[in-house]
């Protein structure tokens, strides 16, 4: 069955540009000039990834992404303006896998939605497979169940994006090694495109820390190495 994507962008060609590019690949695309119409299609409809452009009228790219990540854990890229680096941490922040700054080349954006696509449905899959080994990593209070992609923190659930799980499955398969960036990069994306921002993973790398409640200056989760990487 073809993957759905959701496309919200006020600015036309670059919505039906898009449209074009993802329905070459096979896509089903509901395409949307803005948010207002987009939330409705959000509420009926369950999407496989959402590529949404920040700055929309009314509502913005950020309030949709919010949205859906209140119920949805579907990868999501944001279209950010050249150069709007807080804009970027933002949309991370609030819970986006990955951004594409404009003006883009389609065949990139493409291949970041294939890569994201992958990583998703590996997730979904394992997280609806009950024949799949029931492997749990864990440190201290903090357990991640790979089976049912569960992360529990003093028995307590918390609710982790695809990218921010395998980030933290990356770091507990390696308990007491540094992993450098470049290795999460590699491992997590494979995209041979993808423009190595170290700011990416740092915002990701936060918002883990602030899921954990591990945000002080001696972490018991996740240790900064200054120049080389993280580790648990």
């Amino acid at each position: 069955m073809p993957e759905k994507i959701l496309v919200v962008d006020d600015e036309k060609d670059i919505a039906d540009l898009l449209e074009v590019y993802l329905k070459n690949e096979n896509y089903v695309v509901y395409k949307f000039y803005s948010a207002e119409e987009s939330l409705e299609c959000i509420a009926r409809e369950e999407m496989d990834l959402a590529i949404l452009d920040i700055m929309l009228p009314g509502v913005s790219g950020f309030s949709i992404c919010q949205q859906i990540r209140e119920k949805y854990t579907y990868p999501i890229i944001m279209l950010t303006a050249k150069g709007e680096e807080t804009d970027k941490i933002t949309g991370l922040t609030l819970g986006a896998d990955d951004y594409v700054t404009k003006p883009f080349r389609p065949l990139e954006l493409v291949a970041r939605v294939k890569a994201q696509l992958r990583r998703y449905k590996k997730y979904d899959a394992q997280l609806k497979n009950e024949e799949s080994s029931n492997t749990e990593l864990s440190y201290e209070k903090l357990k991640l169940n790979e089976k049912t992609y569960e992360c529990l923190l003093d028995g307590e659930p918390i609710l982790l994006t695809p990218t921010e799980f395998s980030i933290l499955r990356i770091l507990l398969e390696n308990v007491g090694k540094v992993v450098s960036v470049e290795e999460l990069f590699r491992s997590i994306w494979k995209d041979e495109y993808y423009s190595k921002n170290s700011s990416t993973i740092t915002v990701h790398i936060r918002h883990l820390r602030e899921k954990l409640k591990d945000t002080g200056e001696a972490p018991t989760y996740i240790k900064t190495i200054w120049g080389v990487g993280y580790k648990i």
